[in-house]
């Protein structure tokens, strides 16, 4: 039964029908229940039925919804405006991180490198002073300073349009260290220009620190322009297998979080890529970006999904996450895979809550997914990121323990009682539980292994009432 569905904790049910506090969990040995059915009888006028506590296996179940989850999905995205001009993977192809996808065609692009290669090598002629004296020389850094913020700022935007997370990085840093560079070059030039308007340098001096500073910014505006190029050509962030569009976040994420809200991986958010600038794609019409299509910076190509090791995000209502702790094992079971069980293991339980599907407080709970096998052995398939699952999650489990069947603890002001048979009469005794299934709870103290108790009716019994022994 999904968490949505699931009776408070805190709720009692009547005497006769209460359940201990998880309504989830349930597991007892067969021997357990041999030794009930065989200990038990039935009074036919008052229709109390009678059995002993026993001892066996209970385990303690928490059932929660949750979704198949990928290790990581990273989108493509054109770099820059252009053309596709190469697609060189389809759908359902597997792709090494660092594999060529796809290359895109940008004049754009391609002008400010050749732009910028002109300008180098005007700079390496060395600069001129220009006319005006220290005045002409301070303009000329003013225009100069000018020119780098424009080379700066037209690379950090191309740089933050590369979806390779690691690539990104990487130009964003040779930019900051590019900056930082000419920073100090333009202080320099800058420098001299003031000591040639107080008369303590010559202008030869400003005139040759101000050609450094343009050498230096025609350098880096050539080496960020190459970048560019470069990232022209897009490679896999991560190994694993395409899918053509983007995914519904647009972005290089893990899908433990694009997934935590139960959301699948598909082409939903490629579909504004298909038409290029034009938005959404039309019904029935593939929502890939084709070949010799018209692209834009931040348009998605394609996703790359890394599959290699599956996991899940389930939700624990809050009444029960404090027992779940990294370690704790449990079963899962598939809608798209009925009749089978998965393995998995939690992986990390997330300090901060979320809203559940009820509206109450629930805590994400990361698990790694195993195999998983139907009832008569076979290989289960393999799931898919997104698929909904319902997570049986094996809080504790106690083994050689007294127990009773759950329908046998009756509440009494408030304490958990059992009404047992003590010298042929029903006398009500409080126990203090320990585990609890649905079916089957462990017993700390108040009763002892094979004391006949009341399992059925308890509603009808009186205390001192006479009873079959």
């Amino acid at each position: 039964m999904p968490a949505a569905q699931r009776r408070p904790a805190t709720q009692r049910r009547p005497a006769t029908q209460r359940r201990p506090r998880r309504s989830v969990g349930l597991f007892a040995a067969a021997a357990l229940l041999t030794c009930l059915t065989a200990a038990s009888c039935g009074d036919k006028t008052t229709g109390v039925t009678l059995g002993a506590a026993a001892r066996g296996t209970v385990a303690e179940i928490v059932e929660a919804p949750g979704s198949v989850t990928a290790r990581a999905a990273a989108t493509v995205n054109a770099p820059a405006d252009g053309t596709l001009a190469e697609l060189r993977v389809d759908a359902g192809a597997r792709v090494r991180k660092g594999q060529i996808l796809a290359v895109i065609d940008s004049p754009a692009t391609q002008r400010r490198l050749r732009d910028a290669r002109r300008a180098l090598a005007q700079s390496s002629g060395g600069a001129r002073a220009p006319g005006g004296g220290s005045s002409g020389v301070a303009a000329a850094q003013r225009r100069t300073d000018a020119s780098a913020t424009d080379a700066f700022t037209a690379a950090r935007d191309a740089a933050r349009q590369v979806s390779d997370p690691q690539l990104r990085a990487a130009l964003l840093a040779q930019l900051d260290a590019a900056r930082r560079q000419y920073a100090a070059v333009s202080q320099t030039a800058s420098a001299a220009v003031r000591s040639v308007q107080r008369g303590v340098a010559s202008l030869g001096q400003a005139v040759g620190a101000l050609g450094a500073a343009q050498r230096m910014q025609a350098q880096q505006a050539y080496e960020l322009a190459d970048a560019a190029v470069d990232a022209l050509t897009l490679r896999a962030p991560v190994s694993g297998v395409v899918q053509l569009g983007g995914t519904p976040s647009g972005g290089a994420t893990s899908l433990n979080d694009l997934l935590s809200a139960g959301a699948g991986t598909g082409a939903g958010a490629g579909a504004g890529a298909a038409s290029g600038a034009t938005g959404a794609a039309l019904p029935g019409v593939d929502a890939a970006v084709p070949q010799g299509a018209a692209v834009s910076a931040g348009t998605p190509i394609l996703t790359v999904v890394d599959v290699d090791r599956l996991g899940l995000a389930a939700d624990v209502d809050e009444t029960d996450v404090l027992l779940v702790r990294p370690g704790v094992r449990a079963d899962v079971e598939l809608d798209a895979a009925t009749g089978a069980t998965y393995q998995a293991t939690v992986r990390a339980v997330d300090l901060l809550p979320t809203t559940s599907s009820r509206g109450g407080v629930s805590y994400r709970a990361r698990l790694d997914l195993g195999a998983g096998r139907y009832a008569d052995g076979r290989p289960a398939p393999t799931p898919r990121p997104g698929m909904s699952a319902v997570v049986r999650l094996q809080v504790r489990q106690a083994t050689d323990a007294v127990t009773v069947p759950a329908a046998a603890i009756v509440d009494a002001d408030g304490r958990d009682t059992v009404w047992a048979v003590r010298s042929g009469r029903a006398e009500r005794v409080p126990v203090t539980l320990g585990v609890q299934g649905e079916d089957v709870v462990q017993v700390v103290s108040g009763v002892r292994t094979g004391e006949r108790i009341v399992i059925g009716g308890a509603d009808q019994v009186r205390s001192g009432q006479e009873l079959p022994r």
